[in-house]
């Protein structure tokens, strides 16, 4: 399969499983507090790639390992627990919407501090497909006026972990494979979401709380699959693409959270299908290719 087919299925599988971790998010918290789902969101995820990708890491250089330490608190430490505490006061469609500025903001520190390049189509592309996610954000505010949209800033804090982590990879570590960043990242994430963890509580009240229990199973798939293999899936991406592009995927995200977000009861508008054609535009604008 070649690199341009690659990075279209990497790109729909992605939008797929991490636009159906928002309503796992929303499931995990009926049970459980945010610095616990954000915690074993982590750890579980960190022992899964352990086991596919301890060799990996084995020989990486301490420059390696100043990138990827780096990468890893921005991408994989700190996001988990700002969309969990995210989702404390707002829907998860609207969270997903929020956390598809990475595309902008990836561009913005791509040229800013990585002297990134981008072309006229590109640019147009970045704001149309920004343009398409404030509609949604607007007919979301219509639809819940209710809900406490200072939360979204810890969405937006986690869009630019995302958008730096990927400019380092793609940069900085383009000689690494994507299993060897992803397990790299999550051991610098591990020991202190365990200690976290530890001081929640939640080893000592999980055995005698039956929706703890159930909690676990959406925090099982929102790690193994929606953490674990997502981002070991979304680093070849950015290998195989340019870092735009695989940006470009929170575009799609909140595409399937919406979907989600009906299935879950959750109302969707005229406006919302629009914002949802305008953002499709703006990916299909960034990432065609020249004749």
């Amino acid at each position: 399969m070649s690199d341009y087919f690659k990075k279209w299925f990497y790109l729909i599988l992605l939008s797929l499983v991490w636009g159906s971790s928002f309503i796992l998010m929303k499931r995990a918290l009926l049970g459980l507090t945010a610095i616990e789902v954000g915690g074993l969101r982590i750890i579980i995820a960190s022992l899964t790639l352990f086991i596919l990708g301890f060799k990996s890491i084995r020989n990486l250089s301490s420059r390696d390992w100043k990138w990827i330490f780096i990468g890893g608190l921005l991408s994989s430490f700190f996001p988990p627990f700002l969309f969990a505490l995210a989702q404390t006061q707002l829907d998860s469609g609207v969270t997903a919407i929020f956390n598809s500025t990475v595309p902008l903001l990836t561009s913005i520190v791509g040229v800013g501090m990585f002297g990134a390049f981008l072309n006229k189509r590109q640019l147009v592309g970045v704001f149309i497909g920004l343009f398409g996610t404030v509609a949604l954000i607007v007919s979301g505010m219509e639809l819940v006026p209710d809900q406490n949209y200072w939360y979204s800033i810890y969405v937006l804090l986690s869009a630019l972990g995302y958008a730096v982590n990927i400019n380092i990879i793609k940069n900085k570590l383009p000689h690494l494979s994507a299993l060897a960043v992803t397990t790299g990242s999550f051991a610098v994430a591990f020991l202190p979401a365990l200690i976290l963890v530890g001081y929640s509580g939640f080893f000592t009240e999980i055995s005698n709380s039956l929706p703890m229990q159930n909690a676990m199973w959406y925090v099982l798939a929102l790690a193994i699959l929606g953490t674990a293999i997502a981002n070991m899936y979304f680093n070849k991406l950015i290998h195989v693409s340019s870092p735009v592009f695989a940006a470009s995927v929170t575009y799609l995200i909140p595409l399937v959270a919406i979907f989600w977000g009906v299935w879950d009861g959750e109302k969707v508008t005229a406006y919302q299908l629009i914002g949802a054609s305008i953002i499709l535009l703006g990916v299909w604008l960034v990432n065609k290719k020249k004749k």
